[in-house]
Order: C-alpha cells, then sequence, then structure tokens
C-alpha cells in the first residue's frame, strides 16, 4: 500500500544515479520510481543497499521518489517521456499499481517494460509475478526475467470528491467488506506486517459487517441485486497479504476472475481462515466464481468502499474492464502459470 507522503526526504535518496547501460554491452536506460516511504520507511533509510543491488545488474539508472499518494502514476509517465524503457517500481503493492497505471497511461509514447522492487509489506503483486523478495535476486529478475504482456484492469469509479475517475491496476479490484478492511489498514498501519495486518483488519470489520445491497453484472448480462460481503475482479490470484482470493486467475488470459462472497460473518473468517490462504475457499457454498471482462457495480443503498491494489480509491458505482496485454513486464519464468 502507498502510504500519504509528506515528509522530508531521507538523506541517503537525494542522489542522482546516471544513466547507464548493462555490463553486457545491452542498452537498458532504467528509471527507478522509488516510495521512500514503504516498509516503514526502510526503502528510504536503505535506499544505497538498494541501489548497489539494481546497479549490479543493470548498471546505472536513473530515479525519482514519491512524496505522496498518486506520485508513482506521473513520475513513471515522465520516466517515459525522458526516454526510459525499463520503469521500476520500488515500493510496496500501492507503488506498483500507481506505476504500471502511469506506463499504461504512456503507450502512445513509447512502451516501457515494468519492473519491481518488492518493498511492501503485502506483497501480493510480488507473488503473482514470482519476483523474489530478496533484493538482489529481485535485481537480477530486472535483467534475466522474461519479459511477458500483462492484462490490467480499467476502474472508473467516483472519487472521494464525488468525481468520476479512471484507474488502471494490475492485481484485484474489490467492493464492499475489503474496501473497508483496507480503509482499516490504512488507519492503524501494517507496523506489525502485512498478512498480520490485513489479518486483524478484517476480524475487526467483520465483528460487525452486515452484507450490503448492491447491483451487479458481468460481460452486460442481467442486473442482480442481492446482498454481498464482497465482489472482486481479479486479474491476479492474492490480495489482503497472501490471500489467494482466486487461484484460477490469471494474468494474461483475456479475463478477470470474478469472485463473489456472500454471507461471510467473523466466525466463517476464524473457522476457515486457512480456505483463504490456499484457495480452497471457492469450493465453499457462499463463494461464487464467475469469468468475464467487464464486471458493473452500483450501491442498492448504502455507501460502498472499493479496494483497488490494496488502496481505497473511491465508492461504487463502478465499472472493471480487462485490458489483454496492455503491460509489457519483467517476471520469472513459469510464473503465475
Amino acid at each position: 500500500m502507498t502510504a500519504p507522503r509528506r515528509r522530508s526526504m531521507p538523506a541517503v535518496v537525494a542522489m542522482t544515479p546516471r544513466r547507464g547501460w548493462h555490463p553486457g554491452g545491452r542498452a537498458v536506460k532504467a528509471h527507478l520510481v522509488v516510495n521512500p516511504a514503504s516498509a516503514g520507511g526502510q526503502t528510504g533509510r536503505r535506499f544505497d543497499a538498494i541501489a548497489r543491488a539494481v546497479r549490479a545488474a543493470v548498471g546505472e539508472f536513473d530515479c525519482s521518489f514519491t512524496r505522496r499518494r498518486g506520485d508513482g502514476a506521473e513520475l513513471a509517465r515522465e520516466a517515459v517521456r525522458a526516454g526510459a524503457r525499463l520503469v521500476v517500481a520500488v515500493g510496496g503493492d500501492g507503488t506498483a499499481s500507481e506505476v504500471a497505471d502511469g506506463l499504461v497511461g504512456a503507450r502512445g509514447e513509447g512502451e516501457a517494460i515494468f519492473g519491481l522492487i518488492p518493498r511492501g509489506t503485502g506483497g501480493d503483486l510480488r507473488r503473482t509475478l514470482g519476483v523474489p523478495s530478496d533484493l538482489a535476486a529481485a535485481a537480477r529478475l530486472l535483467v534475466d526475467g522474461a519479459v511477458r504482456r500483462l492484462d490490467v484492469g480499467r476502474a472508473e469509479f467516483v472519487d472521494p470528491a464525488g468525481r468520476t475517475a479512471c484507474r488502471h491496476f494490475v492485481n484485484v479490484a474489490g467492493l464492499g467488506i475489503s474496501g473497508r478492511v483496507v480503509q482499516q489498514v490504512e488507519r492503524v498501519g501494517k507496523s506489525l506486517g502485512g498478512r498480520l495486518a490485513f489479518m486483524l483488519a478484517s476480524a475487526r470489520v467483520l465483528a460487525g459487517w452486515r452484507d450490503q445491497p448492491v447491483r451487479w453484472r458481468v460481460d452486460g448480462g442481467p442486473w442482480r441485486e442481492e446482498r454481498i460481503t464482497s465482489i472482486c475482479a481479479c486479474n491476479g490470484r492474492f490480495f489482503g497479504g497472501g490471500m489467494m482470493v482466486a487461484p484460477g486467475a490469471r494474468v494474461d488470459d483475456g479475463r478477470f476472475e470474478v469472485v463473489v462472497w456472500k454471507g461471510v460473518g467473523l466466525g466463517h473468517f476464524l473457522l476457515r481462515q486457512s480456505m483463504l490462504y490456499d484457495g480452497t475457499h471457492v469450493r465453499l457454498p457462499n463463494t461464487t466464481v464467475l469469468g468475464g471482462q467487464t464486471l458493473e457495480a452500483e450501491p442498492a443503498g448504502g455507501e460502498v468502499l472499493l479496494d483497488l491494489d490494496g488502496e481505497q480509491p473511491g465508492v461504487l458505482p463502478a465499472r472493471f474492464t480487462i485490458l489483454p496485454g496492455a503491460l509489457r513486464a519483467r517476471v520469472a519464468e513459469g510464473a503465475d502459470r
């Protein structure tokens, strides 16, 4: 998640690496978009180690640093305009999502490859793409990894100011309880780690949760109006710090796996928690799984919050559309297969 970043820049990150070349002679022209506040501020404080690892893998590079939510997308677009061909998100899932959003938006100006140095606590996109948590191994993947075209989700929704907004996401978009859980995590932070933070937030929200009435449909089919716990449009398999929400989702199959939960309470969560992490929850009678390229949803009474790659950007009504092959990315061989 990309936390608000309004504090002063740590001295260690106030550096401007030079544009360079891979030691083997291939032009890389890499640009790092760094969230210094990620990993509880460790990314900023230890950026010298990150820089050494990346330089050893790709040679010299340019970099820029986010200061507040939303910066990642604009910095990625600026990097592409400046000629970068490998744009690397250094941070958590929220930072990665913002950078991917910027790259998709900048495609007409010169398509760049997305890379990831995972420095967050959730690590859901890292799991899907097979990016190692080890710093040196993740840096080597920026050169040695396979280049694959990934699908991207396009989300149209209502932002907190009541305006229509549009943003792209790589992993999972959800509505209902997932939006409330993300809101709770944003309030208390992830000092205990991503998995535990989402687990505790889920339990806290479920303790007072009542399913919300929503109208929704997939691929322009008939509208359904019902009370739901959550509906997720899944491009990737994981959310919430490692929960395998959509075990059948693939990032390059041109469709979402739409997962619908109804009637999930605190008791269900406590007794069947392990099923959320190994993906077997999809066998339960209160879970429905559909495939589709679009998901539309409207509130049928009361505000319904959204979750977009671990951030809470707004509310229903919303429309989620898959964009096949919209993002080129460096991933591990065989990732998400």
